[in-house]
């Protein structure tokens, strides 16, 4: 069974305004390998939902530099995951930029509307929206002095997690068994 838990913003901003202009030891940085953005939002996610996706393919984990989803690194497939995802962990949607908050993502877009950057949002002034970012690093960078054609920005819904089982009710009541330990 799965359950909704909310998502801590707060840990996720926190964790981008620290990582922001270095890098995490627990993790591979692809800076002059494609990029590192997409994996320092998805760091920055993980902080605030303490939950990975390890469904092969098309989860959302991080386990090393050779065993991980392609959600975590990749700007689409990124977006692919937290907009559909109905199992464990994060999920999102994609909202008006009026509505966007600190802990929400922003994805960048060339004319060609090819998705190229994850930027995490880390403080929302008025109008003026500051996020952070990784590959060409940035911490409380104001999104207007970017050069991008589109942008999409993505609420975190919440986290699903599992629920342990709750089936000892039958057991119980008949008598026959107590519920097991995990």
């Amino acid at each position: 069974m799965l359950l909704v838990k909310p998502f801590d913003r707060d840990r996720a901003v926190e964790y981008a305004q620290r990582w922001a202009l270095d890098r995490n030891p627990l993790f591979t940085d692809f800076t002059g390998q494609g990029g590192n953005c997409t994996n320092f939002v998805s760091q920055s996610i993980l902080a605030g939902s303490c939950v990975m996706n390890f469904t092969p393919t098309f989860g959302w984990y991080f386990i090393s530099s050779t065993d991980r989803s392609p959600s975590w690194t990749g700007v689409e497939f990124f977006y692919d995951f937290m907009i559909n995802n109905e199992g464990v962990g994060p999920f999102a949607r994609e909202i008006p930029r009026r509505q966007i908050r600190p802990g929400d993502v922003i994805q960048l877009a060339n004319e060609d509307n090819d998705f190229y950057h994850t930027l995490i949002v880390t403080q929302v002034i008025g109008a003026m929206i500051l996020v952070s970012a990784q590959s060409d690093d940035a911490l409380n960078r104001r999104l207007s002095t970017y050069d991008y054609s589109y942008a999409r920005y993505l609420r975190i819904e919440g986290v699903r997690v599992e629920y342990p089982d709750d089936t000892c009710f039958e057991g119980l009541i008949a008598g026959t068994s107590l519920p097991q330990r995990p």
